[in-house]
């Protein structure tokens, strides 16, 4: 008799698009704050 293949073989490696998601909600709004800083900054300096 033959053995069934096994599909779960990959089933367990970590996606890294999946591992990235988890961060987005804390990475967007640090660098939307980081830029706003930039820009204020900038035009502080400049006046």
């Amino acid at each position: 008799m033959s053995q069934a293949p096994q599909h779960d073989a990959h089933h367990n490696e970590a996606d890294p698009a999946e591992e990235i998601v988890d961060v987005i909600p804390w990475i967007v709004p640090l660098a939307g704050a980081a830029l706003i800083f930039l820009m204020a900054f900038i035009a502080v300096v400049m006046a």
